[in-house]
C-alpha cells in the first residue's frame, strides 16, 4: 500500500456508505492523530487503539489496530459527508501560514501536517504556521 492516509480515509468513508457504527484498521502514528483530531472536533464518537492476536501460532507479536466509532445524527445520517484527501505521494501539496483554506465557510475542517505537528487548518492560521494540507472534512 502506498498511502495509508488515503486507505484510512477511505475505509471511513465505505463504512459511513454501509452505515457501519465502527470501523477497524492498522495502527500507525499519524493515522492516530488525524482521527484524534476528528474526535476532538466532534466528527466521530471516539478513538480507541486495540491489539490484536497474532496472525499465526508461530508469530508472538501483537499488532496495534484504531477502532473507529463513527458519528451519526437523529436521523441516521453521518456526520462526515466529505473525506478528501488532498496531497497524495504523487503530489505534495503545501500551504503558506496565511493561505490556509477555509472549508466550507468555517463548516468544514482542513487538516496540516506541519513542523509542530498534526493540527487544524485554523489552528494552524492563529499560530502562523504552513505545512502539507494532508485532507479536508465536510
Amino acid at each position: 500500500m502506498t498511502d495509508p492516509i488515503a486507505d484510512m480515509l477511505t475505509r471511513i468513508r465505505n463504512a459511513l456508505a454501509a452505515k457501519k457504527s465502527e470501523v477497524i484498521m492498522p495502527y500507525s502514528k499519524i493515522k492516530f492523530d488525524i482521527v484524534t483530531i476528528l474526535e476532538k472536533e466532534k466528527w466521530i464518537k471516539k478513538v480507541e487503539v486495540i491489539s490484536q492476536k497474532p496472525l499465526s501460532a508461530k508469530s508472538k507479536t501483537k499488532f496495534k489496530h484504531l477502532k473507529i466509532t463513527l458519528r451519526y445524527n437523529d436521523n441516521n445520517q453521518p456526520s462526515i459527508t466529505s473525506l478528501k484527501r488532498v496531497s497524495t505521494p504523487g503530489r505534495r501539496v503545501y500551504v503558506k501560514k496565511d493561505k490556509t483554506p477555509i472549508v466550507l465557510s468555517g463548516f468544514g475542517l482542513a487538516i496540516l501536517s506541519t513542523s509542530k505537528g498534526i493540527m487544524v487548518g485554523k489552528e494552524a492560521y492563529k499560530k502562523g504556521i504552513g505545512g502539507e494540507l494532508i485532507c479536508e472534512i465536510s
